[in-house]
C-alpha cells in the first residue's frame, strides 16, 4: 500500500504491482483536495480513470455527497450463487445453454432503446410487474417532486442485463461445483437519476459561485433539499439494482433447469453486492457518507465478488475489515485501456485465443471487453492481500455479454 499527500487529505493506494495511470492519479488528487472529504481517499488496485472520480476509489465525506463519484450506473454490482450442479452435469457443447440464457434474459441494446429494443421486455412478465409494484410507491414520490426522472424503461428494463461490461457467467470452482455469476445495475432509470443529479449539483455550484478542480466534482450539501432528494433517489436506485440482479438470477437458474433437464438446488447463500453506491457508515469514530465507486464492502467476514475479464479467473472473497480501506476491496480487474484503444489493439483472433475454452461471443462487438483490455486479475488480488482472503476461485465456462 502506498501513501501520498493531497491538498486536504492524503491518499492510501493499494497499487503495488498494478498500473496507476497519470489521469487517474490526477483525479484522486482532485478528490483529496475537496474540503468535506474525511480522513483520506482509499484507492483500490483496479483503479482507472472515470467520470468525476476514479473507478476503484472509496471516498468518505461529511456534510456533502458528490453524485458523479457515485456515477450514473447506480447500484451496479455483482450476484453469485453456487448450485448443486457440477462440471459433469454440463454437456460437452455449451452453446445451447448460452442461447437459453440469452433467451431468458433480455440483454444488449437495439433500436436505439426504442420499442423493438432486444435489451428490454416487449411484454413484461407478471413476476417482474409484481416485483416492480413492491418498489413503485417510493419512486412515484420522488418523481412527483422531480418529474424529469420519469423513465419509460423503469418497468420494461427490470430483470434485464444491459450493455458494456455487464455479463452473466457460468463458472466452476476449485471443486468443480457450478456457480451462476452476473453483473448489472439499475439500468436506464438509474442512469436517469444519476445524470439528473450530477447536472443539478453543477447548477448549484454555479449558483453559489464555487470553483472546482473538475466540474464533475460538483456536490450536494447536506441540509439542502437537493441533498435529501438525491439520497432518497440513489437509495431507491440501489434497491432497484439489487432486485434487478435477483430477478435475472432466478431466470438463469430456471433456464439451466430446462436445458439440463434436472432440478438445480442452491448451494451457498447468494451474494448480492453493490460496487457503485453510497451508504451511511461508521468509520474512524464518525458517521460518514461512504461512496464506493468500483469498490466492494469488505468488512470482516463479508463475502464479496471480484470478477476477472472474459476468459480470466474470478474470485469469491471474504473481507478482513481493514479500516484504512474503509473496509473495502476492489470490484474487478479494472481496465488498462479504453474501449477504443482495445478495438484498435486486438483482433478477432486475439480475442478467440484469449477466450479459448469459454462459450461466449467471439465477434467484433465484444473486442473492447477482451481480456487484454483489463489488468491482470492475479496482480490485482495480490495487491490487496491485507483487504481480503480468497474463499473460492472460479473459472468461466459460459459468458453472456450485454
Amino acid at each position: 500500500m502506498q501513501t501520498f499527500e493531497g491538498a486536504h487529505v492524503h491518499v492510501k493506494a493499494w497499487v503495488d504491482g498494478v498500473e496507476f495511470e497519470d489521469e487517474a492519479r490526477k483525479q484522486v488528487l482532485n478528490l483529496a483536495a475537496m474540503p468535506f472529504v474525511f480522513k483520506h481517499v482509499a484507492v483500490m488496485p483496479d483503479v482507472h480513470w472515470g467520470m468525476g472520480a476514479t473507478v476503484g476509489s472509496v471516498i468518505a465525506t461529511t456534510g456533502a455527497v458528490i453524485p458523479a463519484a457515485v456515477g450514473v450506473d447506480i447500484g451496479c454490482g455483482m450476484m453469485a450463487q453456487r448450485t448443486s450442479l457440477v462440471a459433469t452435469d454440463l454437456p460437452d457443447d455449451l452453446r445451447a445453454i448460452r442461447r437459453a440464457i440469452e433467451s431468458a434474459v433480455p440483454h444488449g441494446r437495439t433500436d436505439r432503446g426504442g420499442s423493438n429494443d432486444r435489451g428490454a421486455w416487449g411484454e413484461v412478465p407478471p413476476p417482474v410487474l409484481q416485483a416492480f409494484t413492491g418498489i413503485a410507491a417510493e419512486l412515484e414520490k420522488i418523481e412527483a417532486k422531480h418529474p424529469q426522472l420519469r423513465h419509460k424503461g423503469r418497468v420494461t428494463q427490470l430483470g434485464t442485463l444491459g450493455t458494456g461490461n455487464h455479463f452473466i457467467e457460468l463458472c466452476l470452482d476449485e471443486s468443480d461445483a457450478l456457480w451462476v455469476m452476473l453483473h448489472s445495475g439499475s439500468r436506464g432509470v438509474g442512469n436517469r437519476i444519476g445524470t439528473y443529479f450530477v447536472e443539478l449539483a453543477k447548477r448549484d455550484m454555479k449558483q453559489w459561485f464555487i470553483n472546482l478542480p473538475d466540474e464533475d466534482l460538483a456536490y450536494l450539501a447536506e441540509g439542502t433539499d437537493h441533498f435529501d432528494d438525491y439520497v432518497k433517489a440513489v437509495g431507491w436506485a440501489q434497491d432497484y439494482a439489487k432486485l434487478n440482479r435477483r430477478i435475472m438470477m432466478d431466470a438463469v437458474l430456471d433456464a439451466l433447469e430446462r436445458e439440463i433437464g434436472k432440478d438445480v438446488a442452491l448451494g451457498e447463500s447468494a451474494i448480492n453486492c453493490h460496487h457503485n453506491y453510497v451508504a451511511r457508515e461508521q468509520h474512524f469514530g464518525r458517521s460518514v457518507l461512504l461512496t464506493r465507486k468500483g469498490a466492494v464492502r469488505a468488512r470482516e467476514g463479508d463475502l464479496g465478488i471480484i470478477p476477472g475479464s472474459m476468459g480470466a479467473r474470478s474470485y469469491i472473497v471474504r473481507g478482513k475489515g481493514n479500516p484504512d480501506s474503509f473496509s473495502s476491496c476492489s470490484h474487478g480487474a479494472g481496465r488498462r485501456m479504453s474501449r477504443n484503444a482495445a478495438r484498435k489493439a486486438f483482433s478477432l483472433e486475439d480475442h478467440a485465443q484469449a477466450t479459448f475454452g469459454v462459450e461466449c461471443r467471439k465477434d467484433t462487438d465484444v473486442i473492447d471487453e477482451t481480456p487484454g483490455a483489463y489488468k491482470s486479475i492475479d496482480a490485482v488480488i495480490e495487491a490487496q492481500r491485507d483487504l481480503i482472503e480468497i474463499a473460492h476461485t472460479l473459472r468461466q465456462v459460459v459468458c453472456v455479454k450485454g
